[in-house]
């Protein structure tokens, strides 16, 4: 069939599928390649907008601006050439930027004339994005198709056919593939245990023996011989780790299948690795797999364990970055002059973050739409899921600052037991953190001589109020009073639209996190209730090998490719090696041109700092052991040439 002999579908989410004529043999339901008109997306998202605020008021799409302001120089409070004036605008601004009900779940989204207007100017900017994505997406989406017709992937009848699927497929929206190793070395422990702290650090915490208890048990013959000592001596030994998504029992399943796992981890005394120990899988009869199982269990333990971090792990991200940011810079536009150096900075980072709510609500959330066709759990179910991340934990602003976050989880300077010998997610956003740290500490001491300078600028006290009053803003510093406090929110708001949101989404989400056959975002056959139960190819033949009984829990290629092509539109392979990138985060040179020498060198530095860093990444190899940051698989999502500054779908 050619890529032509197709018609189109186009159900009232406004996502349209390119449905295929013809069947390849042995394909037995039909195929749909998602394909996303972005305009006719824009038109409901700016619908959704218009609902928000006063009935009537227009909702403009201007050319996407940043920075309205005509200031010759940017200036902190004290120093305004005419207070008044500023005042005035702010004022101003304050009537038209208003807080509306939340669209996709979490905190208050933008509302008012002046609102609804720049949230608008933020999703006709990541139309453009987005655009020109879809035409990867759909050519890869075809490629994958036109395989499937050809028999290349003999009806994905083994693990091994669906490694196939990144044989010349996917090219477009990933031209490098897959990580390399992610595809051959995924039955390895090691490659499991290690993209906890890695492509998915966000769930796993060290156990502490004197506050923790034991979340299940695990028979201590079993433990010993994985582990070399019993449950509770790990624990006293400060090398137990959980990670605990048992909570998704609670959510609305769609057709498929999912089960709510939680996991232990442990430190290998003798090696020094981070390996897998248990895994649960909280339905059903809650069946505890370890490594000492056959490997066809122990394999489909670990590939229902993903199934629960991937759900965790985007739907985190959400919370904890796109809600975080956008309600935070909600409040500083209504209490911060565009004139003022700290909004022109937090603008420059802001970059389209108001798009994502709307795209979320009109594409992922809604009944019919993505999450339904891909997720073992619906929709709605992710909406409340981001929500409750955000209200509970993921949304705490101080809380979840770099370094805290990680101490807290006992995953840096731990209190009981060993440091991690490979930390791959600290090593690299530590780099990026340290360098975005230092910018920010020179532009602040740039403008600010004292820490009273910064307690009598009464526009950041008044954001800080603003936070902690009517945005609602969780966990916020209630003053902003000295450079130290203004550093740490400023860094972190940078850490949370880059490195915090890159490692798990934009795209590594089609490097790792979604590759097949080791990470499907549902199931496909209920979850065993006895070990040894492989779907409905356990009863077959001897000969029929445990590689195409697992099979039966894995998508069929209609899913793949709908799969696939949705983590394709979250890619970005077109801002590699652009001003885009975070080796740009602060080399903008209208923003800059307004700014103090001392900032201008610091972005310099910045910017030579990031160079040497991508430079390494991109260097990186396999060691003669095979590894890489003590990994079986190269990780390279946070190389500064490649990833965007700013927070992307």
């Amino acid at each position: 069939m050619s890529a032509s002999a197709a018609h189109t579908q186009s159900p009232k989410n406004g996502v349209a599928v390119l449905v295929p004529d013809d069947l390849a043999p042995n394909q037995s339901s039909r195929i749909y390649h998602p394909k996303m008109h972005f305009s006719q997306l824009l038109l409901s998202a700016l619908a959704l907008l218009a609902t928000q605020g006063v009935p009537g008021d227009a909702v403009a799409v201007p050319k996407a601006k940043r920075n309205d302001s005509t200031v010759a120089r940017y200036t902190t409070t004290q120093f305004a050439s005419d207070p008044k004036a500023r005042a005035a605008a702010l004022a101003t601004i304050r009537a038209g930027f208003t807080y509306g009900p939340a669209v996709a779940g979490g905190p208050y989204y933008p509302s008012g004339i002046l609102g609804k207007a720049k949230a608008a100017a933020d999703l006709a900017s990541l139309q453009t994005d987005l655009t020109a994505e879809e035409v990867l997406t759909a050519e890869d989406s075809a490629a994958a198709i036109a395989g499937n017709l050809s028999g290349k992937y003999d009806g994905l009848k083994t693990l091994e056919d669906y490694t196939l699927l990144y044989d010349s497929e996917w090219t477009k929206t990933l031209p490098k593939g897959p990580a390399p190793g992610i595809l051959t070395n995924y039955t390895q422990d090691l490659l499991f245990s290690m993209e906890r702290l890695s492509t998915s650090p966000y769930a796993i915490r060290r156990l502490n023996p004197t506050s923790d208890a034991l979340a299940f048990e695990v028979d201590d013959s079993v433990v010993t011989k994985v582990a070399g000592a019993t449950l509770r001596q790990l624990l006293g030994a400060g090398r137990l780790f959980y990670a605990d998504h048992s909570d998704q029992a609670k959510l609305s399943r769609t057709d498929v299948y999912a089960p709510a796992c939680d996991a232990y981890f442990f430190i290998d005394e003798a090696s020094g690795n981070f390996l897998p120990l248990a895994i649960r899988t909280g339905v059903g009869a809650n069946l505890v797999y370890t490594p000492e199982d056959e490997d066809e269990d122990w394999l489909l333990a670990k590939i229902m364990y993903n199934v629960n971090d991937f759900w965790f792990a985007q739907w985190n991200h959400l919370a904890q970055t796109h809600e975080v940011i956008q309600i935070v810079w909600m409040a500083a536009i209504r209490t911060v002059s565009a004139s003022h150096p700290v909004y022109a900075l937090l603008d420059r980072l802001m970059f389209e973050v108001f798009s994502i709510q709307p795209l979320a609500s009109t594409v992922l959330f809604v009944e019919g739409g993505a999450v339904d066709e891909i997720f073992g759990y619906k929709g709605t179910a992710a909406q409340d899921y981001a929500t409750a991340r955000y209200k509970d934990s993921s949304g705490a602003f101080r809380a979840n600052y770099f370094l805290s976050d990680l101490e807290s989880r006992g995953l840096i300077n731990p209190s009981v037991g060993p440091e991690l010998s490979h930390f791959p997610f600290y090593e690299d956003a530590a780099v990026i953190h340290s360098a975005i740290r230092a910018f920010v500490a020179s532009f602040v001491a740039s403008y600010y001589h004292s820490d009273s300078d910064v307690e009598a600028d009464s526009e950041l006290q008044a954001w800080a109020r603003e936070a902690n009053g009517p945005a609602e803003v969780i966990d916020f510093p209630e003053t902003i009073a000295s450079a130290e406090a203004l550093v740490d929110v400023l860094t972190h708001m940078a850490h949370l639209a880059s490195t915090a949101h890159h490692t798990v989404n934009t795209n590594e989400l089609l490097s790792v996190s979604s590759t097949l056959p080791f990470h499907p975002p549902a199931l496909y056959s209920p979850v065993p209730t006895t070990k040894g139960s492989h779907g409905s190819n356990a009863s077959s033949s001897s000969s029929s090998s445990s590689s195409s009984a697992l099979v039966d829990f894995l998508p069929p290629l209609d899913k793949v490719v709908t799969q696939l092509t949705f983590a394709g539109l979250f890619a970005r392979p077109l801002l590699a090696d652009t001003n885009r990138t975070l080796l740009h985060m602060f080399d903008d040179e209208e923003m800059l041109a307004r700014m103090n020498a001392e900032t201008r060198a610091a972005a310099v530095t910045f910017k030579g700092t990031m160079q040497a860093f991508s430079n390494e990444v991109g260097a990186r190899s396999f060691g003669p052991d095979g590894l890489s940051q003590g990994m079986p698989f190269l990780w390279q999502a946070l190389d500064p040439s490649v990833v965007p500054y700013s927070v992307t779908t």
